[in-house]
C-alpha cells in the first residue's frame, strides 16, 4: 500500500518536474530566465505546488459534491462497508428506543400499549430485514437508501 500511494507519488513529481525543466524551460530563454537551475525549478515550483494542491485538496474533500460522490460508490461496491454503516443505524435505532423506555420505567410511568407495539413492530422488521438480507441481495444499500429519504 504505501508503495504504490506515496512512493510512487513521490517518483511520478520527480519525473514530471525533471520532465518539464528539461523539455520545456531549458528551451526557452524567457523560462530560463526565470528558472536558471534545476534546483530553484523545484525550489519555487515546491513552494507554489504543495500549498496549492493541498488547498485543492481541502476543497474537494469539503466543499464539493465530489467527495459525496466517491462515498456513495464507496458503499455501492463495498458491501462491508455499507454493512457496517447499516448495522450501526439499527443499532442506534434500537438505542434510542429503548432508552425511551427505560426512561419512563425510572419515571414509574406505566409503558403504554402504543409504546409496546412500536416497539414489537419494530423488532419484528428489524428481525425479518437481518434475516432476509445477503451481501449480494444488497438490501443493505436499500436501507441506506430508505434511511437517507
Amino acid at each position: 500500500m504505501g508503495w504504490s500511494t506515496y512512493f510512487a507519488f513521490i517518483f511520478a513529481a520527480i519525473n514530471t518536474l525533471t520532465v518539464t525543466y528539461f523539455l520545456a524551460i531549458e528551451n526557452y530563454p524567457i523560462l530560463k530566465e526565470v528558472f536558471p537551475t534545476f534546483v530553484i525549478y523545484v525550489v519555487i515550483t515546491t513552494a507554489i505546488g504543495i500549498p496549492l494542491l493541498t488547498f485543492i485538496g481541502y476543497v474537494h474533500y469539503k466543499r464539493t459534491a465530489a467527495r459525496r460522490a466517491e462515498v456513495d460508490i464507496g458503499y455501492e461496491t463495498n458491501v462491508y462497508q455499507a454493512r457496517t454503516l447499516v448495522n450501526s443505524e439499527i443499532s442506534v435505532k434500537l438505542n434510542m428506543k429503548l432508552l425511551d423506555m427505560i426512561i419512563k420505567m425510572s419515571k414509574n410511568k406505566e409503558i403504554s400499549h402504543e409504546d409496546y407495539e412500536e416497539l414489537t413492530k419494530l423488532q419484528k422488521k428489524l428481525t425479518t430485514f437481518t434475516s432476509d438480507r445477503t451481501f449480494k441481495n444488497k438490501m443493505d444499500l436499500q436501507f441506506l437508501t430508505n434511511e437517507k429519504e
